[in-house]
Formats: C-alpha cells, sequence, structure tokens
C-alpha cells in the first residue's frame, strides 16, 4: 500500500508527463481519502485547466481557496482559470487577491531587531581613521582686525 505522498507523487508525475486523467483520477482518490489534501486540491483544479474543463478547474480551486483562504497559489490559479475561461473582471480580482497574500507572506522585519545573523544584509567594515594630534589652524574663519 503507498503512503498519501507516494500517492501525491505518482499523480503528480502523470500530471507532469501530460497524462491528466489518470492525474485527475489519483488526486480524487488522495481527496477521497482526505478531503483536506491541499496540494491535492490544487493541482487537481490545474489538471483540469490543462484539459480546457476551465469550469471544472475553477470550481476545484474554489475548494482550495476554501482550505486556505489566503494562499497566493490558489488565488494565482484562479485568476489563470478564470482568465482561460473569458472573465476577466474576475481574474483581476484574483490576481489582485494573489498579489495581498504575496504580502502578507512577506512581512516586515522584527521592530525589536531581532534578526537571524545569517540572513543580515553584510555590513562594510568600519575602517580606522587616525586623527592628527592637533588640527590646522584655520585662517580663513579669524576675523580681521578694526582698525588696519
Amino acid at each position: 500500500m503507498l503512503t498519501q505522498q507516494e500517492q501525491y507523487d505518482d499523480a503528480m508525475f502523470d500530471f507532469s508527463t501530460g497524462d491528466y486523467d489518470s492525474a485527475i483520477a489519483k488526486f480524487n482518490a488522495i481527496l477521497a481519502e482526505d478531503p483536506a489534501h491541499f496540494d491535492a486540491q490544487l493541482a487537481l483544479g490545474m489538471a483540469y485547466c490543462r484539459k480546457g474543463d476551465y469550469a471544472t478547474a475553477i470550481a476545484e480551486g474554489h475548494k482550495a481557496e476554501q482550505l486556505r483562504p489566503n494562499e497566493q497559489l490558489v488565488h494565482t490559479n484562479l485568476s489563470l482559470f478564470y482568465m482561460k475561461a473569458g472573465d476577466k473582471k474576475t481574474a483581476e480580482h484574483h490576481g489582485l487577491q494573489a498579489r495581498i497574500a504575496s504580502w502578507r507572506a512577506n512581512p516586515a522585519p522584527p521592530k525589536d531587531g531581532s534578526v537571524d545573523p545569517e540572513l543580515q544584509m553584510a555590513q562594510p567594515v568600519p575602517q580606522n581613521i587616525k586623527l592628527p594630534p592637533k588640527f590646522p589652524d584655520m585662517p580663513w574663519k579669524k576675523k580681521p582686525k578694526v582698525g588696519q
């Protein structure tokens, strides 16, 4: 008996070789066992899209959206599906949702400055500067004496 990951890998192999009908059957088998398997749900929608069945791809894409509503790839796929189906307005909506999701995925660094040292930008090495013992006179700053 194959593990769920092995079943998914097998389905993705069929998908990558262009055997979409076999991939769809295998993704459906995975989802029958585990309806919350996000990757299988996402790939199922794309398999239907590759077959040209955009209405089913959209339906499967919305099922993936229910599993992870803020996932960037879900909205990217839905944007593609709607564009292929000819619904530009809804495609643009999901394109915007994908962009918003990407902003959520890249939060600002912590305010307390605690950043992993391996992820910090390289800082230039400060050079030692030798200061002169006495600064030179600055005659241009001296005021001339009055009456000369």
